[in-house]
C-alpha cells in the first residue's frame, strides 16, 4: 500500500497535542495507524512536548485537587452502548473504530450512503463512514469549512489526483472537487465534517437541502 497524500504538519502536530475535535481526531488517527511517516512524526512530536514537560518547573496542585477530580469521575456519565457492534476489518474499518456507536444506514445520494458515528457532545465537527458503489461520479462541490477524509477501502480521484487506503484529503471554502469512486471495488472512507457541503449549478442548489451529511 503506497500512501500519497498526508495531513500537514500542523494537523499531526495539532493531534499529538490533542487540540483537535474528536471528529478530526479519529480521521488523523484512522490515517496515521496505516502510514509509517506520519506515525513517526507524531512520536517525534510527542518526544518533544514530553522533554518540554520535564523541563517545566513544578507547580504545587491546589489542597483539594485530588477530591474535585474523584467528584467529577463520580459524576461523569457511562459511555454509551454500541448499538451495532463492527467486527475488526468489516468494510476495511480499524480495530478501534469497533469502540464506537455506529448509526444505521442512510441512503444520500444514488450510490452514495453513510453511517453516522455517535461522538460526545462539544465538538464543533461530526463524523461519519462515507460508503459509495464502484464508479460513482460526485456532484461538483465546495465546502463551508473542514472537510478531512481517509480512505478506508477502494478509491476515488479529483483534480487533487487519486486517493486510495490510507490517503488524507483536505476539503475546504477554497477547493472545488469532483469525486469520482474507482471501479474496481466500492469506496469507504471516514470523514469528519464541519458546516456544510456547497454544491455547484443550478441542479445542486436545487437538491442541496435534501443532502444531509
Amino acid at each position: 500500500m503506497t500512501i500519497e497524500h498526508h495531513p500537514s504538519e500542523d494537523f499531526l502536530a495539532r493531534f499529538a497535542a490533542g487540540r483537535l475535535d474528536q471528529a478530526e481526531h479519529i480521521v488523523i488517527a484512522a490515517h496515521a495507524t496505516m502510514c509509517p511517516r506520519c506515525r513517526r512524526f507524531v512520536a517525534a512530536f510527542e518526544r518533544l512536548g514530553g522533554r518540554a514537560l520535564e523541563a517545566a518547573e513544578p507547580v504545587a496542585l491546589a489542597a483539594d485537587a485530588f477530591d474535585r477530580v474523584m467528584t467529577r469521575i463520580g459524576q461523569a456519565s457511562p459511555p454509551p452502548a454500541v448499538s451495532k457492534p463492527l467486527r475488526a476489518g468489516e468494510a476495511g474499518l480499524p480495530e478501534w473504530l469497533s469502540h464506537y456507536e455506529i448509526g444505521p444506514v442512510r441512503r444520500v445520494a444514488p450510490g452514495v450512503s453513510m453511517r453516522p458515528i455517535v461522538l460526545p457532545a462539544g465538538g464543533k465537527s461530526r463524523a461519519f463512514l462515507l460508503m459509495s458503489a464502484p464508479g460513482t461520479r460526485m456532484l461538483e462541490h465546495t465546502h463551508t469549512e473542514n472537510e478531512l477524509t481517509c480512505v478506508l477501502q477502494g478509491s476515488f480521484s479529483h483534480q487533487g489526483g487519486r486517493f486510495g487506503p490510507g490517503d488524507f484529503d483536505l476539503g475546504d471554502h477554497s477547493v472545488d472537487h469532483q469525486p469520482v469512486v474507482g471501479p474496481e471495488e466500492p469506496c469507504v472512507c471516514l470523514v469528519a465534517m464541519t458546516g456544510k457541503l456547497r454544491i455547484n449549478g443550478f441542479l445542486g442548489r436545487l437538491i442541496e437541502p435534501f443532502i444531509r451529511l
